[in-house]
């Protein structure tokens, strides 16, 4: 275990939301700080009126946090961790008295989701999270510097909201407003990445209840124009039997009403399989995969490519794995959900081998026309209704510290950022997972005074970090233990992708922490 020592006298220097923050809710053991996000409800409601007004329009244009700040390129193992209690566990939500179940099919967690927040330079980001248990089923773990501006270094993140299985500006189970945040003393005093993660207590869920009226029918120009509640209606247009054709209809439409009229044509092409080489045909080496087996049954391929055929050896590629990916895969290939061949080489790489034969595709195109009718909603009450709470909608991770080190996890999170090389492999939209052991030496890292820090290897990107690693997942379930969350996501060998992420070791002081936010109350925003 690794503190932080206060300088002689034991004094520190705090200002602002620090100093109101942490003189009277500090431990007296200097572990526990805590500083409010939304403490009333007024303030709570404004939160809630900045997200979701212009149907959700900040929560689709929040980006990634990606802070140059948390970079890493210089990294190097240590000794190992030192557990300072005995290992602890607290049950998952619905779990308390029952026991695991084995299962092979890996479910993504229902209690995951995004946090959305509003930056010290106006800008809004999200981070992962997700709930976990607690006294009043309120609570959400995520990262520390998805909760504490790391470049302010006295203040929280403003206008914190936790959305538990957000989807392209869909909120199902209603946006859970923070109200009082909870961290390690050595992270907010002195952004210590040791200790980077933070838990969250969030007022009961809000979400929208609408009575609609019947829409007015408007031109292109006034619904682009309009920032309420409006959609639109797409109709293909089809030859009418004896009367006008699709593009008859598209081009009268056009001359009469304009751009604004919603007439509009769209390009497309379609590929059928075809029996050989013929006009408008072309061959394919790599889009039909088949067994190693199959592959090396099939016969070669002709020098001449206008003399392939269908079945013909095409092309071999081999991917890059991940140990956890090499893992994962061959689980998947027992299964008989992979035809490639997952494989080691002697150089201690991880590959996916996958083969295809060749096939020959009849490509067309053509055009469609389409009509367009643009909505506008005026009328109708919109109200806030009380969801409920967090951990009885989604139910809640459990927690485990002191755990020992080189244990099989699954970290779970929204990746979205771009690698070092501009790649940028993920959107964002649907979470992702990784799966594997972590290191059994601690992380040195000195520019963020790691020195403790455990690691996975994983290639995922910016978004990811703040999302739980869970031990002792059961997949039928979608439960297990928060034993850790990303912090930092890491370089490691130079080669301009990200490969590994990092989490603060969950010890007894982490413990402490999460047992004093798990007994706060957060209560409703609306009756």
């Amino acid at each position: 275990m690794k503190r932080i020592l206060l300088p002689a006298g034991g004094a520190i220097l705090a200002t602002g939301l620090l100093a109101a923050g942490l003189a009277g809710t500090a431990q007296a053991d200097d572990t526990v700080a805590t500083d409010p996000l939304a403490k009333t409800a007024a303030q709570a409601a404004e939160v809630v009126d900045f997200w979701t007004k212009s149907n959700n329009a900040a929560l689709r244009g929040a980006v990634a946090f990606n802070p140059d700040a948390l970079e890493v390129s210089k990294i190097k193992s240590g000794g190992g961790y030192s557990a300072d209690t005995k290992p602890g566990s607290t049950q998952p939500i619905g779990e308390e008295k029952k026991t695991t179940v084995k299962v092979q099919n890996v479910n993504l967690p229902k209690t995951i989701g995004k946090v959305f927040f509003e930056g010290r330079d106006g800008k809004l980001y999200w981070c992962s999270g997700t709930s976990i248990q607690s006294q009043y089923r309120n609570l959400v773990a995520t990262a520390g510097h998805c909760v504490y501006d790391i470049a302010a270094n006295d203040e929280v993140v403003s206008r914190w909201v936790f959305v538990p299985g957000y989807y392209q500006g869909k909120t199902p189970w209603g946006i859970y407003v923070g109200k009082q945040a909870f961290t390690h003393y050595d992270f907010d005093v002195y952004e210590d990445f040791d200790r980077d993660y933070a838990f969250v207590t969030v007022y009961n869920g809000i979400g929208a209840n609408v009575s609609r009226v019947e829409g007015k029918q408007v031109l292109k120009s006034e619904y682009d124009a309009y920032e309420g509640k409006k959609e639109v209606k797409s109709v293909e247009l089809k030859d009418i039997p004896g009367g006008k054709t699709a593009e008859q209809q598209y081009k009268e439409g056009l001359d009469k009403y304009g751009p604004n009229g919603g007439f509009r044509a769209e390009g497309f092409t379609t590929k059928e399989p075809a029996g050989g080489n013929f006009e408008d045909s072309v061959p394919t080496t790599d889009e039909v995969e088949v067994t190693e087996l199959q592959w090396n049954s099939a016969p070669a391929a002709n020098q001449n490519p206008s003399l392939w055929k269908n079945g013909d050896k095409g092309a071999i590629k081999d991917t890059p794995l991940t140990e956890a990916q090499y893992k994962q895969l061959l689980d998947d290939k027992a299964a008989g959900k992979v035809k490639g061949k997952v494989f080691k080489d002697d150089l201690g790489d991880y590959w996916l081998r996958q083969y295809y034969v060749i096939q020959w595709f009849k490509v067309s195109s053509g055009t469609k026309y389409f009509h367009d009718s643009f909505f506008i909603f005026t009328g109708g009450d919109l109200s806030l209704v009380d969801k409920g709470r967090l951990g009885d909608n989604v139910g809640g991770q459990g927690f485990a510290w002191n755990q020992p080190s080189g244990k099989y996890v699954r970290t779970f999170g929204y990746p979205y950022g771009p690698h070092l090389d501009g790649n940028k492999p993920f959107t964002g939209v649907t979470p992702k997972w990784c799966y594997g052991k972590t290191s059994k030496n601690a992380l040195l890292i000195p520019s963020k005074k790691v020195e403790e820090q455990q690691s996975l290897k994983c290639t995922v990107t910016a978004g990811y970090d703040g999302g739980p690693w869970l031990y002792k997942y059961s997949n039928a379930k979608r439960l297990g233990y928060v034993n850790g969350v990303t912090s930092l996501i890491a370089d490691t060998d130079d080669n301009k992708r990200y490969d590994t992420i990092t989490s603060a070791y969950f010890d007894g002081e982490t413990a402490t922490i999460y047992k004093a936010a798990a007994a706060v109350w957060s209560g409703k925003l609306v009756k």
